[in-house]
């Protein structure tokens, strides 16, 4: 990459291709690039050059330009300049090459998707002072022969649309079965009792989560021998401790029988020196985490993948479990940078088989974890078929991971009710398949219910995993939980499949409207916001306040529609009925901080008028 890192470089004049008013630069030696137009814009088709990095730049007018988005764009959404910017690897398990520059409107100025997802991309963005302009830049080690698409989208269109066209063109068509679990509240052990769990404590836990309407139950960290010492110093055996669990397998159904899938915690790429597992797998580990007191084993070995793959299966096959939530699968990018075989001209393909025959790294990190990833699937699936559930987390959630898993959780971000909010759109934005799931929801025990409630609303469009200690919970508070969670429940199909507007992501998603056939939900997360919608047509439109202040804005469009309002506050319980004629413009409407309003047409026979 040092021969790339020259900013004047970078910006160098090049013999453009224009596309839908991009500029597209082939910066390295290597064939001219060929454009293929269609109905959503074009795609731009590249072919390796010499050896080492293949450099391809986009580049547009600033025009309006206010933000940049890309599925690792965190709280960093701003419009950063070329010489700030850094180069990023993005693959298969971080993240995914995908971005999207758009203007005040929240129109796409610059949409584009690689179909490189597996293999490790790195890449960079940024404005250019001298010219206004801004760029995009892609730096791939293509192979001889590798052939890569780059799918650049016609401008106009509203950010999430422009991205969703772009993720459904990268669907591999063979994702991961759905099955009605992956799409019902959870429980997770994390944030409610940590590493401090015992079969007494989670059954007594689990019972309550089924009552309140759960359907998965996900034990995270602490189950397994060695939990208890510092960072991951444990991770490796993958068995159960005999002093939380004497009966594992007879926990696991127990907790089965009260309608819960069993999903088990494991981070198959960590490496403690606690463990049995350490003498045997160290050597296929070079890299070590101090803060964790782990090292990560190195997929690209044949020794390792096999490793990963056995401990999971066998937790999964022994135990009786619907799945397994896998963490940590990000931390394999430590070796992106690595590429043994560089000056080899075999193919990408050639590089995974000699890997498997000869177990010695060298492939690309993406390709190994791909490898890897589809072994572990294939043979879950032997063992659960089309109800097998896997949970993925932010950042490896992007659309190379459909094929692997179906739970996508948000990045962990405990009690921030906006960082949820804005993750799980994040995830929505470039999910075609899949479930996408909210981060653990915990709040304060000794807090408000509408303090409390506000963290159930940031998970509203995603499906919910709650992470609070259910059985200390107050009477309040538990009726607060149940109600949201029926909410959810009954609006499931509007908030997690129908169409959404969520505005630019540089405003965090203030307002949320999701719609489907006749029912509509918004939701207010911001105070002294506006949502516009058109009545007509609608038998319910339900107005969630995830403020503190005791109102919402409506701006109805189209003709007068008479509406009876219902309104409860956090806690479910009614707070007052009436009917008003909604004519066109903005409105203000009563609704309880954290409370909930559903608007319904009065029928002509029954109208006031």
């Amino acid at each position: 990459m040092a021969d790339i890192m020259d900013l004047a470089r970078l910006w160098a004049d090049h013999d453009a291709l224009h596309v839908h008013g991009v500029a597209v630069s082939l910066l390295t030696e290597g064939p001219r690039p060929q454009v293929e137009h269609d109905t959503d814009g074009a795609v731009i088709h590249l072919r390796a050059g010499r050896a080492g990095a293949t450099l391809l730049r986009l580049d547009v007018p600033l025009g309006d330009a206010v933000g940049y988005w890309h599925p690792a764009a965190g709280w960093d959404r701003h419009l950063v300049a070329d010489w700030a910017s850094r180069w990023r690897p993005v693959g298969l398990v971080d993240s995914a090459p995908l971005g999207c520059l758009y203007d005040a409107a929240g129109a796409a100025l610059l949409a584009f998707s690689s179909d490189r997802v597996a293999a490790t991309t790195r890449m960079r963005f940024g404005v250019a002072e001298p010219s206004a302009r801004f760029g995009v830049w892609l730096a791939m080690d293509l192979l001889p022969g590798e052939h890569c698409r780059i799918r650049v989208q016609a401008p106009g269109r509203p950010f999430a649309d422009a991205v969703r066209t772009l993720t459904r063109r990268l669907s591999a068509g063979d994702e991961l079965p759905l099955p009605d679990a992956a799409r019902t509240p959870a429980y997770s052990s994390w944030y409610s009792l940590h590493r401090d769990v015992d079969a007494a404590r989670v059954e007594a836990e689990a019972a309550l989560a089924a009552e309140a309407g759960c359907g998965v139950l996900l034990l995270d960290d602490g189950w397994q021998r060695h939990a208890d010492g510092a960072g991951y110093s444990g991770s490796g055996d993958w068995s159960p401790d005999p002093a939380k669990f004497p009966d594992f397998a007879e926990h696991v159904r127990t907790v089965q029988g009260l309608g819960l899938r069993y999903l088990a915690w494991i981070a198959p790429l960590l490496l403690g020196e606690r463990t049995e597992a350490y003498q045997a797998m160290k050597d296929f580990a070079p890299h070590a985490v101090q803060r964790l007191s782990c090292r990560v084993l190195d997929p690209r070995h044949a020794e390792a993948r096999r490793f990963v793959v056995e401990s999971c299966v066998d937790l999964v096959r022994r135990y009786g479990l619907d799945g397994l939530k896998i963490d940590f699968l990000d931390f394999a990018m430590v070796y992106a940078d690595e590429m043994v075989y560089a000056d080899e001209t075999v193919s990408a393909d050639e590089m995974v088989h000699a890997d498997e025959e000869g177990g010695r790294p060298g492939t690309d990190i993406g390709l190994a974890m791909r490898g890897l990833l589809t072994e572990l699937r294939d043979r879950l699936r032997e063992l659960r078929g089309d109800e097998l559930l896997i949970e993925f987390r932010q950042p490896y959630t992007g659309p190379g991971m459909l094929s692997f898993g179906n739970l996508l959780r948000a990045g962990d971000c405990p009690a921030d009710a906006t960082g949820n909010r804005v993750r799980t759109l994040d995830i929505r934005a470039a999910a075609t398949a899949g479930s996408v799931h909210s981060d653990m929801l915990m709040w304060d025990p000794g807090a408000s219910v509408r303090a409390a409630a506000r963290q159930l609303h940031s998970a509203l469009y995603a499906t919910p995993q709650i992470s609070v200690r259910l059985a200390e919970q107050s009477a309040e508070h538990r009726a607060m939980t149940n109600f949201w969670l029926g909410f959810w429940r009954g609006h499931r199909d509007v908030l997690t499949r129908g169409e959404i507007r969520a505005g630019r992501p540089d405003e965090l998603y203030g307002t949320v409207v999701a719609s489907s056939a006749r029912r509509a939900v918004i939701t207010f997360y911001a105070e002294h916001r506006l949502a516009a919608l058109d009545l007509e047509g609608f038998t319910e439109v339900a107005l969630v306040n995830s403020t503190a202040v005791d109102h919402v804005t409506l701006d109805i469009g189209g003709r007068a529609v008479e509406v009876r309002l219902d309104t409860s506050d956090a806690c479910g319980r009614p707070a007052g009925s009436s009917v008003r004629t909604l004519a066109p413009g903005p409105h203000t409407i009563p609704v309880p901080p954290s409370g909930l309003c559903v608007l319904r047409p009065v029928p002509p026979t029954h109208s006031s008028r």
